[in-house]
Formats: structure tokens, sequence, C-alpha cells
């Protein structure tokens, strides 16, 4: 146990008994638990976001190619 879950558990104890509030502690642990995992894939992680940015970067690059190569072409027509 945690130290919040030890002070719940001592707090519960003194009011519904020492094994209901172990109980109870249990049962919370066991949805926070549950809610984490239901939520982990949500999350981002770092390897995530490094992709992200790798993809965006890489765009980037495609997108700055592809103006220069428009520009030169404008260019070209213009001075023709």
């Amino acid at each position: 146990m945690q130290v919040a879950e030890i002070e719940l558990y001592e707090i519960l104890k003194e009011k519904v008994g020492e094994k209901e509030a172990k109980t109870l502690v249990e049962y919370i642990e066991a949805k926070i638990e549950k809610k984490l995992a239901e939520k982990q894939d949500i999350l981002a992680t770092k390897i995530d976001l490094a992709n992200m940015k790798a993809e965006i970067i890489k765009w980037m690059f495609i997108f700055w190619v592809g103006q220069i190569g428009a520009l030169i072409a404008i260019l070209q027509i213009f001075f023709k």
C-alpha cells in the first residue's frame, strides 16, 4: 500500500472496522488500476511524440521541396 492508501485505511478502520476498511481500500485500488489501464492506450508516450515529430519534419521537407520546384518553374516561365 502507498501512503495515501494507508491513511485512507486508517481513517476507514476507525469508522467501519478493519476488515471492511481493507476491503474498501482494495476495491478502490482495483478501480484505479482498471481506469489507468483503460487510459494508458490513449496517453501519448515519448516514443509516440518522437515519431510524430519525425513525420512532421519529413512532410515539411517534402512541402519545401515542392515549393522550391514550383518557384523555379514559375521563374523559368517568367524569364523565357
